[in-house]
């Protein structure tokens, strides 16, 4: 233990095991040891007392759109990652989509990379995309690091990243399966889609019947055939329909390598909440009624739903008009989807133990992350440190996300990140961010 710098202690630090009184030791970045609480301070490392305050694994976040180069009006690396410290997230995967070029070639990644590298204030890695016509840079993409590869099966909102028919994502997911890839899908059918009634309008109901939960479970029901067949390996994203749950817990049970995520807003906000021209709650799929969130939850507790992410997909205010059949799509929760979670988790009687679990483990587990997830020997000493039993009220101008456009706003939420710490060195707290020291990342496995 003579290498040790840091010793951080807690009355609440949630581990593998539990919560409990705890010092962690902390050398060269990793977690040396996880001692009782009363632990001799090594000579020569700093003790940072926390007292009650709950020290948590780094969040880890799957599903984020930075924007970044090409939109970055939208977002960027910069704010992106600010806000993700603030939120208690450690470590992010941009989505290959929204950023111009498009993460759909090893160049492309190449340009993404050299753009994030100088402004990350946390761990970034890249997903790739499935395209139409990209099957060839499939291969080359995995070997440059990817995590897995982001593919539409409906539009995805912007022409440079189309979506895949049914031969093409067998032409996909067999290339991908071939070599021991994830693919991760938008998971709503076209046809289904087409067939719903389309309004233009303030109200949310329209929406809603435009984005209908069959297409959901038709896509899913696609997918899961086309798993089946090819043995290979796929994940759902921001799933929004209970319906599609028992087909995904059959198929699980059947041996089909598949894995499911949620996200805050499905888990948090219900339609019945939505005033009619409120275009910030607006998303694809979209937020349903409190029944069918009741389910998710019941999803997410049994395990059907594996991991909850922010789908953290923001856009300019002017780009959020009053017609939901024309605004953006998409919500911005980084730096609110850990208070968001803990918040209902509390309401429902769920532990901060599962919080952590839905929110750190299985999104490190999801993408092969063996050095973050958790609070134990061996792993990157990224911590979130939490105030579980303080309130705070969401102000869109606290906000470190380039646009202050939120559906949190106004909400009191439990859960306030003290600080946030990367690889042993605190880099919020308070508020005040240090200057970036995150690094890109690349699988390994």
């Amino acid at each position: 233990m003579s290498d040790v710098s840091l010793v951080l202690r807690s009355t609440r630090v949630i581990t593998p095991e539990g919560t409990r009184a705890a010092s962690i030791a902390v050398a060269g970045g990793r977690i040396a040891a996880v001692l009782p609480y009363d632990a001799q301070v090594p000579p020569g490392a700093r003790l940072e007392d926390v007292g009650d305050d709950a020290v948590l694994p780094g969040l880890v976040d799957t599903h984020v759109h930075v924007n970044d180069p090409g939109r970055t009006e939208w977002e960027g690396f910069w704010t992106a990652t600010r806000a993700a410290a603030a939120g208690g997230i450690t470590t992010l995967l941009d989505m290959p989509l929204n950023s111009l070029p498009p993460t759909t070639t090893a160049a492309h990644l190449r340009t993404k990379r050299e753009v994030a590298r100088p402004k990350a204030h946390i761990d970034v890695g890249f997903w790739g995309g499935a395209v139409p016509d990209n099957v060839q840079d499939l291969r080359p993409l995995h070997d440059a690091g990817v995590f897995g590869f982001k593919s539409f099966l409906s539009p995805s909102g912007v022409d440079e990243f189309p979506e895949l028919d049914q031969e093409q994502l067998g032409r996909s997911l067999a290339e991908i399966a071939g070599f021991g890839g994830l693919l991760i899908v938008h998971a709503e059918d076209p046809h289904e889609l087409a067939a719903a009634p389309q309004r233009s309008g303030p109200a949310y109901a329209d929406f809603l019947a435009s984005r209908p939960r069959g297409a959901e479970n038709a896509a899913i029901t696609s997918l899961i055939a086309q798993a089946r067949r090819l043995d290979a390996r796929v994940h759902v994203l921001h799933l929004s329909s209970s319906d599609a749950l028992p087909l995904i817990a059959e198929a699980k049970r059947d041996g089909v390598r598949i894995t499911v995520e949620s996200c805050p807003h499905f888990l948090t906000l219900t339609a019945e909440e939505v005033p009619d021209g409120a275009t910030e709650f607006k998303c694809c799929p979209p937020i349903r009624e409190a029944a069918n969130q009741d389910a998710l939850w019941q999803g997410l507790i049994d395990g059907t739903i594996d991991c909850v992410v922010s789908d953290h997909s923001p856009c300019t205010t002017d780009l959020k008009t009053p017609d939901f059949a024309s605004a953006w799509g998409g919500i911005s929760s980084l730096q609110l989807g850990l208070p968001a979670i803990w918040t209902e988790a509390r309401r429902r009687g769920r532990p901060l133990e599962d919080v952590v679990r839905w929110m750190s483990t299985a999104p490190a587990a999801l993408a092969g992350l063996t050095r973050k997830g958790a609070i134990e020997a061996g792993r990157d000493a990224d911590f979130a440190v939490l105030a579980p039993d303080e309130t705070f009220t969401v102000d869109p101008a606290r906000l470190h996300h380039r646009n202050q456009v939120t559906a949190y706003a106004g909400r009191t939420l439990y859960g306030v990140v003290r600080s946030t710490w990367l690889r042993g060195t605190r880099i919020i707290h308070d508020g005040a961010l240090t200057e970036p020291t995150g690094r890109l990342l690349e699988r390994t496995n």
